[in-house]
């Protein structure tokens, strides 16, 4: 492989690199130009970088009659152009920020490398040579035209490139780059990355595979640096664990079909259900097709950060195949600001920025005028502004939720300004290079950055820290991802897990096994299971003390699947926990709408009433029964059958706080309403007598008032204070019926709940007692009858009510509660006004004072 890339080297230096000769005395001048695509802004000092923007390179074919035609770029990549954008976003960051290089303009020139060594090795040779057609200085020295480069994403490029970059110690910082080869200090003297080495994701592979106990694996790995190098430090740590590789099969570079059923062949006749894949997502996805073609299911997949993220096998063809895979994956980062800045983004006509205008035509499907000729061979593709709206798309360059390769391409940035400022800082005399001496700002040298970019030490805005170690590699932490169903049937990829080497206690593990899923389509695992029938509320589980094919009942409520207990259920299969069918009384079900109505046309029977006795206000039934103590009685009865809407429907914190508060304040205003009636009655009957002439002088409109609200008032207090100190909160229930959680209001204070309940039942008792003794009065009096049935069945509906509470299950409990608040209110309106409705209504002739008096003068 070295001797490969030493002849390609030597190849691109001699044909096609970019040089520069003295052609006459102190002048240089440029021997030819590349045909790339690129972007660029000038600054004081400029950072190079190299983006896979294009999936394909096409190469013409070779007449060697005439100088060969460039090659050119296909199929433009969003998420790569997004990782491009996000190198600009960070040297605009960095120039806006007073504290961070003052004084100094980054500047940048951007390539795209077409995924191809030839493209990128033309593209670094342009970074480093410069583009500019001649320049004077006898030695053709000076400062280069690039101080650093960011990138190449690929390992081979990277191996290449650095090797010449080098020569020269040209800082190279790849955000991409995996290989474990590049740690080479000596090969690879001026190399950096912002992404963990192979090695150390190699380390994570398997400790997935300790922690599941897999030690029967089989691998596959893809034919270039990145794969041979990782495979190779695979089988050298599995085995140190005490695994062992079933087959090692390498994935073909030319996507031979016969190879790839060769491979598709020894994976279905190996007795491994575990294969560890180290590959881009361009070498396995035709194996993957090749997969779905011919049904090969019941395998758990390992992917490798290269693809474990891929967007392109999330698709519904490849579901049963790879639903349950787990993968290693860079760390995902969040930039503030990125989103906004990616829709700022306008094309202009420099030819120096034309991957912008590539970019424009493929995202809008226009193209641009030149000369009245429109650009491509399109043909009828409407004309592009250059004022389309980002914001109307929906593409991966626009998405900053999964920020990844874009997030170690901003630290990468953010990792040689920081070296910059730090070089800035010197103090001339106390410098690091001969002499004591400081770089020279004006005619900075690549090394000199070098030098400062190996003691970089800073934090992200996200919190992550960034340095390198002595063969500079950043620390390694990944994210664990797991391939699950989405409702729509496509593959959705969730973080559950944390793989972390610079924690301090060592490499740390952080897996959250039991939120994967690991079978699909009603499949089972991808081992056998010892363990065939499991009880209810278990699930079939790998148990650590048996064989690896063995799987144990675990149960659900135990805190595996979810941080919160009980909330699991097994599915009908036994081999995966489900979340339990939630219950509460609902205003969707029968019940509930039974509820809600009663509610409703009580309260509108109120109303009703209300009118009734309003429109016959100054008549001798109204008036001789206290109507002002009747409005108010009519008006906590429609608050109680209002406050029955409280305990229907899914119990929130202020539902289940004001549920009983409103109840309990409502029944007492309710009660003691009809108490003070009661003893109105009473004080009327007892002054029609002699003895008792001064008694109404006590029960005044304003004392019947003010007993009323003290009354009300004393259990406002008994709810405020129950409120403030233990208040009803929602609460899952799972101890009824052990498949369902029934969501209801856990009372808070058992006290505080019998406090509001035995003041009312004090109340009833009460105005039950004074009616009762007061049931013998004269015809004309007969409100003493009325009360006293009204209260008898209030008492008796609220004696019932606590055994049938106490013995229904779950959401029946709210419905007996509510069912006690329905019918007593039903009862006293019905009771008390029921018969005054009916002389109003159907009988006026004895809504009269003298009716009422002729009965009163014949029962005497």
């Amino acid at each position: 492989i070295e001797m490969w890339i030493t002849l390609k080297i030597c190849l691109y230096l001699s044909f096609n690199c970019i040089s520069a000769s003295v052609l006459r005395s102190g002048i240089c001048q440029l021997q030819g130009h590349f045909k790339l695509n690129g972007m660029f802004q000038d600054g004081d000092l400029i950072i190079g970088g190299l983006f896979e923007v294009h999936f394909l390179t096409v190469f013409p074919e070779l007449s060697f009659r005439k100088e060969p035609e460039p090659p050119y770029c296909e199929q433009f990549d969003m998420a790569s152009f997004q990782q491009a954008q996000t190198m600009v976003f960070a040297i605009d960051e960095i120039n806006k920020n007073p504290n961070l290089l003052p004084n100094i303009t980054l500047g940048y020139y951007l390539y795209d490398n077409c995924v191809k060594l030839g493209v990128a090795f033309r593209a670094a040779t342009a970074l480093v040579s410069g583009t500019e057609e001649s320049f004077s200085n006898v030695n053709c020295a000076g400062p280069p035209p690039v101080i650093a480069v960011v990138g190449d994403p690929g390992s081979t490029h990277s191996i290449a490139i650095s090797s010449v970059l080098g020569l020269f110690k040209v800082p190279m910082v790849s955000y991409f780059a995996t290989c474990s080869c590049l740690s080479d200090r000596k090969k690879y003297p001026s190399f950096f990355r912002t992404i963990p080495s192979d090695a150390f994701q190699v380390r994570a592979m398997v400790q997935i595979l300790k922690h599941f106990g897999w030690t029967w694996v089989g691998l596959l790995y893809s034919d270039d640096d990145y794969g041979i190098h990782a495979s190779q430090s695979f089988h050298q740590d599995v085995q140190l664990f005490g695994g062992c590789v079933d087959f090692s099969e390498m994935l073909p570079r030319d996507n031979n079909r016969r190879d790839i059923h060769n491979i598709l062949a020894v994976i279905q006749a190996s007795t491994a259900r575990v294969v560890v894949v180290f590959s881009t997502e361009a070498y396995l996805l035709p194996l993957m097709d090749e997969v779905a073609l011919q049904n090969v299911t019941g395998r758990q997949w390992i992917a490798s950060e290269a693809w474990a993220t891929s967007p392109v096998f999330h698709t519904q063809r490849l579901l049963p195949f790879l639903g349950g895979t787990l993968g290693i994956a860079i760390r995902r980062g969040e930039i503030q600001g990125l989103r906004e800045f990616l829709y700022y983004l306008r094309p202009d006509s420099n030819p120096r920025n034309n991957m912008v205008r590539i970019f424009w035509e493929k995202m809008f499907a226009c193209n641009f005028e030149t000369g009245g000729r429109k650009i491509g061979v399109e043909g009828e593709r409407k004309v592009c502004t250059g004022q389309e709206d980002l914001r109307s798309t929906d593409t991966p360059y626009t998405d900053v939720s999964e920020l990844r390769a874009s997030y170690n391409a901003y630290k990468a940035v953010f990792a040689l300004a920081h070296a910059l400022h730090d070089l800035m800082q010197c103090e001339e005399g106390r410098g690091p290079f001969s002499g004591n001496s400081c770089a020279d700002i004006i005619n900075l040298q690549p090394w000199q950055v070098v030098h400062y970019l190996q003691k970089v030490n800073f934090t992200t805005g996200f919190g992550d820290h960034v340095s390198f170690d002595e063969n500079g590699d950043a620390l390694a932490i990944y994210d664990v991802m797991n391939w699950q169903p989405n409702p729509d049937g496509a593959i959705r990829v969730s973080t559950v897990g944390v793989v972390n080497e610079g924690a301090t206690e060592g490499r740390v593990l952080t897996l959250d096994e039991d939120a994967m899923f690991w079978n699909f389509e009603n499949k089972k695992p991808p081992h056998s299971v010892c363990s065939e029938s499991c009880p209810p509320g278990t699930r079939r589980a790998r148990k650590k003390s048996l064989p690896i094919c063995c799987y144990d009942c675990l149960p659900c409520g135990d805190g595996e699947i979810s941080n919160t207990t009980d909330e699991f259920w097994s599915n009908p299969n036994k081999d995966q926990c489900v979340p339990k069918e939630v219950e509460f009384l609902s205003y969707e079900e029968p019940l509930g709408i039974s509820l809600t109505t009663a509610s409703l046309l009580g309260s509108c029977f109120c109303a009703l009433v209300m009118v009734i006795f309003c429109h016959h206000r100054n008549t001798p039934v109204v008036r001789t029964n206290n109507s002002e103590l009747s409005f108010l009685l009519l008006l906590s009865l429609k608050l109680c059958f209002l406050c029955v809407l409280l305990f229907i429907g899914r119990p929130q914190l202020w539902t289940c706080q004001l549920r009983h508060a409103a109840f309990g304040i409502s029944f007492v205003l309710c009660v003691s309403s009809i108490l003070v009636k009661t003893m109105v009655v009473i004080a009327v009957f007892k002054s029609s007598r002699p003895e008792g002439k001064n008694a109404m002088k006590w029960f005044g409109a304003a004392q019947q008032r003010g007993t009323v609200m003290a009354l009300t008032a004393l259990q406002v207090v008994i709810c405020t204070v129950w409120l403030t100190t233990a208040s009803p909160t929602p609460y899952k229930n799972s101890q009824y019926i052990n498949s369902k959680i029934v969501y209801e209001c856990a009372v808070g204070s058992v006290a505080g709940f019998s406090m509001l309940l035995g003041y009312i039942g004090l109340l009833a008792a009460v105005s039950f007692l004074l009616a009762f003794l007061a049931r013998n009065l004269p015809d004309h009096f007969n409100e003493a009858k009325f009360i006293t049935f009204s209260m008898l069945i209030f008492c008796a509906v609220w004696i019932a009510f606590v055994p049938a509470y106490v013995s229904s299950p779950g959401k029946y409990a709210v419905a007996v509660e509510t069912f006690a608040i329905l019918a007593s209110s039903f009862g006293l309106l019905v009771a008390i006004f029921a018969p005054k409705c009916y002389i109003i209504l159907l009988h006026p002739e004895r809504n009269t004072k003298k009716a009422i008096m002729g009965r009163a003068t014949q029962n005497k």
